[in-house]
């Protein structure tokens, strides 16, 4: 799915940088919650921003100019792996997610990126948005995400070859 028109209205992509944390994390504790153990902390997210192929993408809502979802990814050695992906919930299902994972595959196109990779936690509805994406699994971590009420998650991985 690329972007429409009608959604270039709406959202506007752009490169975030370590002063967009706070509107990043805002998007991560609303879009992840501690249910299941996924979100980063700010100090991760600031602790990766500064290495190299590394990647913040900004969805912003083009009218209010507010950070509305966000992409964080890496590329080296021919490969690139989505490691963060989030919309505000309020804001699901008005293609977003698809955008900015468009984003992440075109930029890896454009690197000369071979191969990509996510990984997310089974029963999350957005593997049918990476499904749709061409990614396939290939792999699962069994109890990787651990959640604040003590129950455990498997973590799925899926590629898409370029």
């Amino acid at each position: 799915m690329m972007a429409t028109p009608a959604l270039d209205r709406i959202v506007r992509l752009e490169t975030g940088k370590s002063a967009d944390l706070d509107g990043v994390m805002k998007v991560m504790t609303d879009a992840f919650g501690n249910r299941y153990g996924e979100a980063w902390t700010q100090s991760q997210c600031a602790g990766i921003l500064p290495m190299s192929g590394v990647s913040l993408r900004l969805a912003r809502d083009a009218h209010s100019g507010a950070i509305i979802g966000f992409s964080l990814f890496r590329s080296i050695a021919g490969e690139s792996e989505l490691l963060l992906l989030a919309v505000l919930p309020s804001r699901h299902r008005e293609g977003v997610g698809m955008r900015l994972l468009d984003d992440f595959i075109g930029q890896a196109q454009n690197d000369g990126i071979a191969r990509v990779h996510l990984e997310v936690r089974d029963g999350n509805p957005a593997i049918s948005m990476y499904r749709s994406a061409g990614f396939t699994q290939v792999g699962r971590r069994r109890n990787y995400y651990h959640g604040a009420d003590g129950l455990r998650f498997d973590a799925l991985t899926y590629a898409l070859e370029l």
